[in-house]
Order: structure tokens, then C-alpha cells, then sequence
């Protein structure tokens, strides 16, 4: 079945969703979501799968971007956590997604605040992740191995570094995402190519176990979906339709700094944090010449907002740890944008959030709806089959772990590098609309390398509905406020042009 979401399949798919029952409801189209959409429609199951948004509207657009091998994890000792993180990165970088995730290398600055103990101590950690990479099945070609650099090494790679009291850096290979929200866009429409259907601006006003009142955010209108079954992946908001789940979540808070304010950065950086045995501030070189830095971890109270703020001291937090290892302080006014993303942790009754564990939990209700907690972008696929197989327990057995997503291929592609690494084989499709009509290769904003032509081909088949799908989500624009504002005008244009 075709793959491309648009607003005419839209209003199909939500017209027959509402005479139908469908196999498998999910509520939540995030990383998670979209992953039981796929999961379950591969298996030849009836999917609906609505969102009161759109696709990768919360916390799954909000990450660090890393595609991890669990090294975190083996620091604190949750050793099968760290295996399967290990296990699902193989999944993602030799399998399913090839063209979005690949390795990414960081240097961990031996400064004078690491003491040669903990740098062996940090050395055998990053070589028993090389292990579980082993382990995992990843070739070394696609995630090398840890090394030890001397200083003028490390100066090579990240000139910002102080070089004064600088003894070299450890460099290991991890995973990184292009653009996590558009993992999530190629899972919701290889969900579709399987039949799924999915449906966002629709919101569940309450959950049964056959099924959810729905209201469509577009028209106003409100009526029942039925389903055999139905999965809550609605993250931190999951509590809202499941009142026995008791989440505590977590802010993670990330800096956005521009091109060139860090100089040439042919690395990323783990930095430790002051007091902390197995915490890191990351910095990450994204592919658009943007750097995120970040992030935090801190408890948050009360009702969970759409889109959380990002408080001044979690700036200067981030800053301060930061400046620590660079030879020229970052100032404030050079910090272009910011964002927060909350994580849905389970509530254990103890403990910092910092401390509480990352492994999802799949948990029925007395009322049979199914609810998945938990867990990180990495480990999603795991997350989505245990779900379906709570939900649907007669259902043939999960295959997924060697489903490529929509664009997978990229072997043979003439396209332009940026584009295969953002759209794999459908980078020739964005070409030709370029080469059909020049205009659409024009920039949306100078000096931003998105074209009009990215913007067509998300408004024509990956269900963008408005602008700020366009700037937020589809593109990743909107990361930096002052060129979200200057990119509107393009958007809503484009979005007028098409039938």
C-alpha cells in the first residue's frame, strides 16, 4: 500500500476508521506509537493510530538525537538494559534505518578535573560497550572502537578545547539519529504502507478496552473508534488516560548553538559533570552545522505541559559545565535556541530522576487497555513489539528487527549527500521535484540548507498539515526562534499552493 500521509488520506482513513473495528488501537504517535502502529500492521493486523498533534509532537522530537549502546547503563550496573540498548542500535543502523543513523564520535577531554583513575576507570567502560557492540553484532566498520588521543589529537578535532592542563581524551563511536523526529515520520509511514491507518489532530478524550472517544482537533467533531484492543503510548501524558500509571517525569533541557560558535568541531564531547560518577554533558555536531548541548535532568511537578519551557538556570547550568573544558567561553547571547523534552519515567517512590531506571514497562488495566512507559528513542522497537504482544497476544510473531522503514536504501542513490541522509532512496524523489521545477530548489531561509522542495514533499507525503508541522517537525527550522519567524512566510505559502 502507498505510504504517503496527506491530508486527503487523511480524511479518508478517518472516515473508514469510524465504521470499522479495528484489530489494535494506538493512542500516541510518537517514537513509541508509531513503532506499535508498525509492529502490529506488519503483522497483518487492522491499525488506527491517532494523535490529539502530529507525528513526533512531544518528547520524541526533543532528544539528544543519539542512537546509544547503553554505556550509561553498564555505569550503573543494569547490564541487560545495556544489551538490548546495543542490540536495538544494530537493529537501527545495519537494518532499518541506514540511512538516518550513523556512528558519531566523541572525545572525552582528560582535563585536570578527570584524575588518571577515573580516566582508566572511563577507558574500561567505553571498551565493555565495544564489547556489547560485539556482542550486539555491529561490524567495527559501522562503530569503531574506543582509543586514547594525546592532546594535540584532540586539539585536532575540537580546537575549542582549553589546551592548557589538557593530557588528550578518550574517543569512543556511538550511534546518532539524523533528525529524531523524522525516524518517527518514516515509522508512521511505513505503518501506512502496511495499512495502518494514522490519524493526527485526533484526540482521545477517554480509553476503553474496546476502543476511545474521539474528538477530530480539525472539525470538532467527536465519535468512537472500536479496536480489540488498544495500546496508551502517549508518554508522559499517559496517566491522563490511564489513571493507575504514576509517572514522574524528567526535564531534559538542551542548548541550540549556531554554526562556527564552537569553531570546527570534527568530533562531539562527553563532558563529566561536577559531582556526578556516570552523568555527561554531550556536546552534538548535528548535520546542519548546528551544535546541541545539553542536557539535564531534573524532576518536574505538576500537570505536564504540550511543550515544556526551559528554565534560565537550566541554561546556565548547561553553560557553566560547558565553559569548564573550552579554552573561550560560550556567552549567552550566542545560545540561538533551547528546548526541553520531559521523559516519562516510571514513579518508583525513590530517588532522584537522574537515578530512576530507563527500562520501559509494558502494564495492563483493569479495564484491558495496554499502557507503555518508559523506556528511550533507542530502545523503541523493543518497547512497541512487547506492547503488541500484551495487546494481541494471538497475533504471529513480531518482524520488525529486519523491516527497512520508507527509504532505507541507499545504496546507488544521485541525489545530493544531505538529502540521502535525511531521505535515503526518496532523496531522487526530492531531486526530481527540484529538477521539474527549479524554484523548489531555492532555500527557505539563507544560510539554512532546507529547500522549497522538502517542504512540498512533506505537505504531499509525510502529513504535514500546518506550519508549524513544516518548521517543527518535518524540518527542524523552528529549533532556533529568530529563523522559525523568518521561515513562517515560506511555509504558509507553500502549504496554500497545494490542492
Amino acid at each position: 500500500m502507498e505510504s504517503s500521509l496527506n491530508a486527503a488520506r487523511r480524511a479518508r482513513d478517518l472516515h473508514d476508521a469510524r465504521d470499522e473495528v479495528a484489530d489494535l488501537l494506538v493512542v500516541g504517535l510518537g517514537a513509541t506509537g508509531a513503532g506499535v502502529a508498525l509492529d502490529a500492521a506488519a503483522r497483518g493486523l487492522s491499525v488506527v493510530a491517532i494523535d490529539a498533534h502530529d507525528l513526533a509532537f512531544g518528547t520524541s522530537r526533543w532528544s539528544s538525537k543519539l542512537i546509544h549502546g547503553g554505556l550509561r547503563y553498564l555505569a550503573s550496573g543494569q547490564i541487560g538494559l545495556a544489551r538490548e540498548s546495543a542490540a536495538e542500535r544494530h537493529v537501527l543502523i545495519r537494518h532499518t534505518a541506514p540511512h538516518l543513523v550513523k556512528a558519531q564520535p566523541y572525545l572525552l577531554p582528560l582535563t585536570p578535573a578527570v584524575p588518571a583513575a577515573t580516566a582508566r576507570k572511563l577507558m574500561t567502560g567505553y571498551r565493555l560497550g565495544d564489547v556489547l557492540r560485539a556482542a550486539a553484532g555491529t561490524p567495527r566498520k559501522l562503530i569503531p572502537g574506543p582509543a586514547r588521543l594525546g592532546a594535540a589529537e584532540a586539539l585536532d578535532l575540537v580546537p575549542a578545547l582549553a589546551a592548557d592542563g589538557l593530557r588528550g581524551a578518550l574517543r569512543s563511536y556511538d550511534g546518532r539519529v539524523v533528525d529524531d523526529a523524522r525516524l518517527v515520520v518514516a515509522l508512521a509511514r511505513t505503518a501506512a504502507g502496511h495499512g495502518a491507518r494514522v490519524l493526527t489532530r485526533c484526540r482521545a478524550l477517554g480509553l476503553a478496552g474496546d476502543g476511545a472517544e474521539v474528538r477530530d482537533e480539525l472539525s470538532g467533531d467527536t465519535f468512537t473508534i472500536r479496536a480489540e484492543a488498544v495500546v496508551n503510548a502517549t508518554g508522559v501524558w499517559a496517566g491522563g488516560l490511564a489513571p493507575e500509571i504514576t509517572l514522574r517525569p524528567s526535564r531534559g533541557t538542551h542548548l541550540v548553538l549556531r554554526e562556527g560558535v564552537l569553531g570546527p568541531l570534527r568530533a562531539g564531547l562527553h563532558v563529566p559533570m561536577p559531582g556526578e560518577s556516570s552523568r555527561f554533558l554531550l556536546v552534538l555536531p548535528q548535520s546542519d552545522g548546528h551544535v546541541l548541548v545539553g542536557l539535564t535532568d531534573e524532576p518536574v511537578e505538576g500537570p505536564v505541559p504540550d511543550v515544556p519551557d526551559v528554565p534560565e538556570g537550566d541554561v546556565e547550568f548547561l553553560l557553566a559545565t560547558l565553559n569548564g573544558v573550552l579554552g573561550v567561553p560560550v556567552t549567552r547571547d550566542q545560545v540561538a535556541g533551547s528546548y526541553a523534552g520531559l521523559r516519562p519515567l516510571l514513579d518508583t517512590g525513590t530517588g532522584r530522576t537522574a537515578d530512576l531506571s530507563r527500562r520501559h514497562a509494558v502494564l495492563k488495566g483493569k479495564d484491558g487497555v495496554v499502557t507503555v512507559v518508559g523506556g528511550k528513542l533507542t530502545t523503541y522497537r523493543r518497547m512497541a513489539e512487547d506492547a503488541v504482544d500484551a495487546a494481541c497476544p494471538r497475533a504471529r510473531r513480531s518482524t520488525t528487527a529486519r523491516l527497512p522503514l520508507v527509504g532505507a536504501t541507499t545504496r546507488g542513490v544521485r541525489a545530493p549527500w544531505r538529502l540521502i541522509e535525511r531521505y535515503g532512496s526518496e532523496a531522487e524523489d526530492i531531486a526530481a521535484l527540484i529538477a521539474s521545477n527549479r524554484a523548489l530548489g531555492a532555500k527557505v531561509l539563507p544560510g539554512e540548507p532546507t529547500t522549497w522542495a522538502e517542504l512540498v514533499w512533506a505537505v504531499r507525503h509525510e502529513g504535514a498539515l500546518d506550519e508549524d508541522d513544516l518548521l517543527d517537525r518535518r524540518t527542524r527550522i523552528g529549533l532556533v526562534p529568530e529563523d522559525r519567524e523568518a521561515a513562517l512566510t515560506v511555509a504558509r505559502h507553500v502549504l496554500s499552493l497545494q490542492p
